[in-house]
This record gives structure tokens, sequence and C-alpha cells, in this order.
């Protein structure tokens, strides 16, 4: 299950977590980020109670994209420990994300 991030949750469902949290920054303008959603899709299905997955909407939540720096999209970003493990910026294939998840 994706959780949808913003603001007011960011903090407890992320940085407090206590398993790993993949969060994906996108936007529904962005191609790129059109074709990574279904990916990320799978692996919150696939993943489901050894990681959380989260989207964050940049147009909804531009706050969120300054703290983590986003310059482009779609940057996913894996949490461990409430703290940056990974960075994955622009589409890469499901494998990609996997190899990242599976070193956590």
């Amino acid at each position: 299950m994706e959780i949808i991030l913003n603001n007011s949750n960011f903090d407890s469902e992320v940085i407090n977590s206590d398993i790993p949290v993949l969060v994906d920054f996108w936007a529904t303008w962005c191609g790129p980020c059109r074709m990574v959603a279904p990916i990320i899709k799978e692996i919150a299905e696939e993943y489901e109670g050894k990681i959380k997955v989260g989207k964050i909407d940049v147009d909804e939540n531009p706050e969120l994209a300054n703290r983590f720096g986003i310059q482009s999209i779609p940057t996913v970003m894996i949490f461990k420990n409430g703290k940056i493990a990974e960075t994955i910026i622009g589409y890469r294939p499901k494998e990609a994300y996997i190899n990242v998840v599976n070193t956590l």
C-alpha cells in the first residue's frame, strides 16, 4: 500500500518509522514520474510489511521538496532510521529499485 505523504504526516510516517521507507517525489505533469508509478506500486505490494512506500506530489508539497533538495523528478529516496540511505534520480527499471531495497 502506498501512503500519500505531506507536511502533516511526513515525520511520523518516514522519519520516525521503525522500518525503511521508500519515498517517491513526483508530479502529475511529469512523464517519467508516470512511468515510475506502476513500478513503485508493485514494490509497495511485494514488500508490504518489510518497507513502507510513500508518495509526495512536489507541486502540492513544495516545502518537503525543498527540505530534501529535490531539483528533478522523479526522485526516489530510501529512508532508514530516519535518514536518507539512498537516492535514485530519474526513471530506472524495477530491478534498480529492488536492488537498493534488498540491501536494507
